[in-house]
C-alpha cells in the first residue's frame, strides 16, 4: 500500500447543483478524482480558516488534507 493510507471513509449527500458545482471545479483544476477534488477544498477551506499553513514549493496535486506536502527543491537564487 501507498505511504498514504486513508482507512477512514466519509460520505456525503450533495444536491445536483453542488455535484456539478464540484465536477466543474475538479475538471477546471486537472483533479484526477472526485475524492482528490473534496480533499483538496477541504484542505483550502482549513487553510483559509487558519487551520493550515501552506508550505512553499506545495502544489494542489499533494492533495493531502492535514499532510504537509513534499519539501521544495533548494534553489541557487544565482
Amino acid at each position: 500500500m501507498s505511504d498514504l493510507e486513508r482507512q477512514e471513509r466519509l460520505q456525503i449527500m450533495l444536491s445536483v447543483e453542488e455535484l456539478a458545482a464540484l465536477e466543474d471545479w475538479r475538471f477546471e483544476q486537472r483533479m484526477p478524482s472526485r475524492a482528490a477534488a473534496v480533499r483538496e477544498l477541504l484542505r483550502r477551506g482549513l487553510a483559509a480558516e487558519g487551520k493550515l499553513v501552506a508550505r512553499p514549493g506545495s502544489k494542489s496535486g499533494d492533495f493531502g488534507v492535514l499532510e504537509p506536502g513534499p519539501e521544495p527543491e533548494d534553489q541557487d537564487p544565482a
